[in-house]
């Protein structure tokens, strides 16, 4: 039996993935986990993160 690949769209880069985490009710690819623990908040990337995150 062939297993299916499930794809959900990250809600920070809008991309189908299939490798991530949620957070309450929103997919985070781990592409974008990553950045967003790598960004400080002194970076203009860093509001852009947390705008997202309010939606």
């Amino acid at each position: 039996m062939k297993q299916r690949t499930i794809y959900e769209r990250c809600g920070i880069c809008e991309e189908e993935k299939k490798d991530g985490i949620h957070l309450y009710t929103m997919f985070i690819c781990c592409e974008c986990e990553h950045n967003m623990i790598h960004t400080e908040p002194r970076e203009e990337k860093y509001n852009y993160y947390l705008r997202k995150l309010k939606i």
